[in-house]
């Protein structure tokens, strides 16, 4: 398959895979702090790494070592914190619109600090994507809550938004930095490579948390921790390993466009569930789309 043609298959399958990873973490809150997912979905995820590619790692070279890292701690250590900190102060759906931004930043940083070109018709595209994700989350505060005002009335502190803008920063960042510097190496070497930097990190906060004193004793918890492992190996785990791939054969305003297509499928699963959707959310999912095809066109 062509690279033109596998990056909207990688996209697909991402936005199934991350767009799904709503309802796991929902049901791994049922038993686990935020802290112990966040923490155990990164040591379930770098021994799942450990034991398909370690020997992948050969191929990353002296030069790489410090990108690897820096690459690992921006998109896989620190953003499961930050929301998680983020969302105790404010609500998902706040969090879903900031969390938009990455393919904003993406240009933003890739032309200040990379160096990377972008066209006019891109900028346009993440533009007009933004603008289908906010209608899309709106759309279904409004239909849930009764109105704007109501969708966002409550205890919102918005200073916590400030975490979430620093986690678009960091998946920004490594987009770029996988685009400019590691693009030689496989997805799979990149991705093994991250988790070998944030395992003992992330171990020592799970240590932190007191969740192997406890986790023998509820089965609560053993209950959240199955869905973690779900999460862990196909949310993770795979989806890096995809994200990765999709980043080296497209450019990085596409790859960071999965933000916008996630939405889409947490959507779905919504309506599995009984939520209800409304004529502006179909209006907004073709916003959505029509701004990804945008941000791919390489000439304005």
């Amino acid at each position: 398959m062509s690279g033109s043609k596998a990056k909207w298959v990688y996209l697909a399958i991402l936005s199934l895979i991350w767009g799904s990873s709503f309802i796991l973490i929902k049901k791994s809150l049922v038993g686990l702090t935020d802290y112990q997912v966040g923490s155990l979905r990164i040591v379930l995820t770098s021994l799942f790494l450990f034991s398909i590619g370690f020997r992948s790692i050969r191929e990353i070279k002296r030069k790489h070592w410090k990108w690897v890292a820096i690459s690992g701690f921006v998109s896989s250590f620190f953003p499961p914190f930050l929301f998680a900190t983020a969302q105790t102060q404010i609500g998902s759906g706040i969090s879903s619109i900031l969390n938009s931004i990455v393919p904003l930043n993406t240009i933003i940083f890739g032309a200040l600090l990379f160096g990377i070109g972008v066209t006019i018709r891109q900028v346009w595209g993440v533009i007009i994507g933004l603008i289908g994700t906010i209608m899309l989350i709106l759309g279904g505060l409004m239909a849930e809550k009764g109105g704007l005002d109501a969708a966002f009335s409550g205890n919102t502190n918005f200073w916590y938004s400030g975490l979430i803008i620093m986690a678009t920063i960091g998946y920004a960042l490594n987009v770029n930095i996988i685009k400019k510097y590691l693009s030689s190496i496989s997805a799979l070497a990149v991705t093994t490579g991250n988790f070998l930097f944030i395992f003992l990190p992330g171990l020592a906060v799970l240590y932190w948390t007191g969740f192997f004193q406890t986790i023998m004793e509820s089965q609560e918890m053993q209950r959240s921790a199955m869905y973690v492992v779900l999460l862990s190996l196909v949310g993770t785990a795979v989806a890096k390993v995809l994200f990765n791939k999709m980043v080296q054969i497209a450019s990085p305003v596409f790859a960071s466009s999965v933000t916008y297509t996630m939405p889409i499928v947490a959507v779905g699963w919504g309506i599995l569930d009984g939520e209800r959707f409304g004529f502006i959310q179909i209006v907004a999912a073709a916003i959505i789309l029509i701004g990804v095809y945008l941000s791919n066109k390489k000439k304005s």
